[in-house]
């Protein structure tokens, strides 16, 4: 099976909400649809990676905002530069105040516990749970809202 890459045109702005019909989709349909993304830099397209053309119209057939698709399949090479993942050190500490940007819980607000490098997981509770619970996800799924430095210690030696 050859795993074809499609450029779908959504409206400008609106490619994540497209993004998250197509995923709803791709689960209910049960349609061969590996990954679905868009680039920064690339505003008004989302890519997504699928067996067949059928398989890439399907997945957002009756989706609000997606306009269609592009005429023919793109090569890797011709996206490569926009989708490189560049490996960054991210300035995340134990107690930063974060924003979960993808996932369940995306959009919420928590607070780093742990951090876990090797496996590039961060432990963060929510911090609109009743109950504060753990929960893992990936460093690169939050992003830093602001410093929570008013608990640290002073060392007066």
């Amino acid at each position: 099976m050859e795993i074809q890459i499609f450029a779908v045109k959504t409206t400008a702005s609106r490619e994540e909400q497209v993004m998250d019909f197509i995923e709803s989709n791709v689960k209910k349909k049960k349609l061969q649809v590996f990954s679905v993304t868009s680039t920064p830099g690339m505003r008004g397209y989302i890519f997504i990676e699928a067996s067949s053309e059928i398989d890439a119209k399907q997945s957002f057939f009756g989706v609000p905002y997606a306009k269609g698709l592009l005429s023919k399949p793109l090569k890797y090479e011709e996206i490569e530069p926009m989708l490189e993942q560049v490996k960054t050190q991210l300035n995340i500490q134990e107690r930063d105040i974060v924003e979960i940007i993808t996932g369940p819980f995306k959009k919420e607000k928590a607070r780093v516990k742990r951090i876990d490098e090797q496996k590039e997981e961060v432990v963060v509770e929510l911090l609109e749970a009743a109950i504060p619970i753990p929960v893992t996800v990936k460093m690169d799924s939050i992003k830093v809202i602001r410093r929570d430095e008013g608990e640290e210690k002073e060392d007066n030696s």
